[in-house]
């Protein structure tokens, strides 16, 4: 081969490395960054700046990429970490973490592993709290073991570039023989309560059946109370206009004795009838009626109507000072009523 073909040759790959060179170059010049993360630049093996989201250019073969970093928040769930109380019961807690990188530089060169040394701090830093509780507080004081757990690690990684922002107990599982008798116990006291209620229950229903019937018997005392009353108006307002309308009428003896000799039988028929006493008017009164059915009298009777019209002699028998039978049975439904209100204010 000619010495001149050997030259063109090499000269032909020599520009073909030199094309390679120039396109690993470019290639490893232009750098693109996505929304949400961050590169970290070293330059010579030296930091040198940190790339924000967008496109940038590199010195090639001086400047090279550390590491890539999420700056997005981050959840992170630890295995169930064994854990014993105050009172020596092992109980098993699911924990996570939530966090997020404040400062990618100091994250990258400030710790080795960040989430191998939050999860031993953070299980550090629980059996540390939960020792000092019981299980009953464990149990119930989760916010208190959240907020607790959160400070200790978010005062930790701060120096680290990251924040803790949030800390959650997922489950905290005690022992089966303890959850049995936990189980147990609460039975015991939802049936202490139950009984509790029942006997309470019982004790209001005596004391508003009582009440009731206390409450009935009053009213019903009230009524018959009433009844009797307005009876007893009625009939004395029966009793008065009839003695008026007698009195009004001018009745003679002989109605009057006939009267009498009426009511005679109603005594005789007495069972504690057993001794008569005839009293010496009723001489007078049979003559007084023998008289009569003969048609003769010892002087004339007047009945003396005049200046007295229909009308006027209903309204003289109205006429009376007794209370209105309308107003009676009213003032009667005014004290139940009231008997009614004292009831209810006194089951209340």
């Amino acid at each position: 081969m000619e010495p001149a073909a050997v030259s063109s040759i090499i000269l032909l790959a020599v520009l073909a490395l030199l094309v390679v060179f120039i396109f690993v170059a470019i290639w490893r010049a232009v750098i693109q960054v996505h929304q949400g993360y961050t590169v970290i630049i070293e330059r010579l093996g030296k930091y040198h700046k940190t790339l924000q989201p967008g496109l940038h250019f590199l010195v090639p073969f001086v400047d090279s990429v550390r590491q890539r970093i999420d700056m997005r928040e981050q959840v992170v769930p630890f295995p169930p970490q064994p854990v014993i109380t105050s009172d020596n019961i092992v109980v098993s807690i699911d924990t996570v973490i939530y966090y997020q990188v404040t400062q990618p530089e100091a994250a990258t060169y400030e710790i080795a592993n960040p989430m191998a040394a939050i999860e031993q701090l953070a299980v550090t830093t629980l059996r540390n709290i939960i020792g000092s509780m019981d299980m009953e507080q464990a149990l119930t004081g989760r916010d208190r073991i959240n907020s607790q757990l959160r400070g200790v690690l978010d005062e930790a990684t701060g120096r680290w570039g990251i924040r803790v922002s949030r800390v959650e107990l997922k489950a905290i599982d005690p022992p089966t023989t303890v959850q049995s008798a936990m189980e147990q116990q609460m039975k015991a006291e939802r049936d202490r309560r139950a009984a509790i209620l029942t006997a309470e229950g019982i004790k209001q229903s005596a004391i508003l059946t009582a009440e009731g019937e206390k409450q009935s018997q009053i009213l019903r005392a009230e009524g018959q109370a009433q009844a009797a009353i307005l009876e007893a108006q009625g009939e004395s307002r029966a009793i008065l206009q009839v003695f008026d309308a007698i009195h009004r009428g001018n009745a003679d003896p002989k109605l009057l004795s006939y009267e009498y000799l009426k009511m005679l039988p109603q005594i005789a028929e007495s069972s504690s009838s057993k001794l008569w006493i005839v009293p010496t008017e009723l001489t007078a009164a049979l003559n007084a009626v023998t008289a009569g059915f003969n048609g003769k009298s010892e002087g004339d009777v007047e009945v003396d109507f005049s200046g007295l019209d229909d009308g006027e002699f209903a309204a003289s028998l109205a006429e009376t000072n007794l209370q209105n039978i309308d107003e009676a049975l009213a003032d009667a439904k005014g004290e139940a009523s009231r008997a009614t209100e004292v009831a209810e204010e006194s089951s209340k």
